[in-house]
């Protein structure tokens, strides 16, 4: 079982990208490449495909309705005075986003960090690799409603790779267009409900 999860995290780790290199507003080529090389169809802002199971194994389809676009836009109605409003309105999305998807994936009461010691239920699981890819769907979608002002996405990002004594762990990234800093968003290390970290990117390379 344990190799099993190793395979199937290296394999997603793979698939990340550590390049500097962010997505033109809405979905360029490099974005839809990403999401192919998981056999994933990309965002639209009426559908997205969820992943679970552990290295983005299971894809779930999720309509987005007009009750959605609005729930996301209220939460970004305060979010204009500043690069620091918006990363907090995209903490709070996050949150929603984690709630809302929940139901449709088995994914209600998901615990923080799920590893290969959670393997058997992995269905109703995340890991780094499925949150990475979800996170930055999520903000895809905000970039396509057009509520992101203050920043850019970017590619996941990989730390770690056993030989440095750590587990590779990927987080979805954002930058603030004003200061070029960028910034993780990272909901792996939370249970069900809570809000993702928002962190200097600098500082999330550095942890264990």
């Amino acid at each position: 079982m344990r190799l099993l999860f190793l395979r199937l995290i290296l394999s997603g780790v793979a698939a990340m990208t550590t390049g500097s290199a962010g997505f033109a507003r809405g979905l360029d080529a490099t974005a839809i490449s990403d999401y192919a090389n998981l056999s994933l169809t990309p965002p639209s802002t009426s559908a997205i495909i969820v992943c679970h199971g552990f290295g983005c194994r299971i894809h779930t389809e999720i309509g987005i309705g007009a009750g959605d676009r609005a729930r996301l836009a209220q939460m970004f109605s305060g979010a204009k005075a500043s690069a620091a409003a918006e990363r907090a309105a995209i903490a709070t999305a996050g949150q929603w986003f984690d709630r809302r998807i929940g139901p449709a994936t088995g994914t209600t009461h998901h615990i923080a960090r799920a590893g290969y010691e959670h393997f058997t239920e992995a269905e109703n699981q995340f890991d780094c690799i499925d949150t990475s890819r979800n996170t930055t769907t999520l903000l895809l979608l905000l970039d396509q409603l057009g509520l992101l002002k203050f920043h850019r996405v970017e590619q996941t990002v990989a730390r770690g790779g056993f030989l440095d004594g750590r587990w590779p762990h990927a987080t979805a990234v954002i930058t603030d267009l004003k200061t070029q800093i960028k910034w993780a968003v990272d909901p792996w290390t939370h249970p069900a409900g809570e809000k993702p970290d928002v962190k200097p990117l600098e500082t999330w390379l550095q942890e264990n």
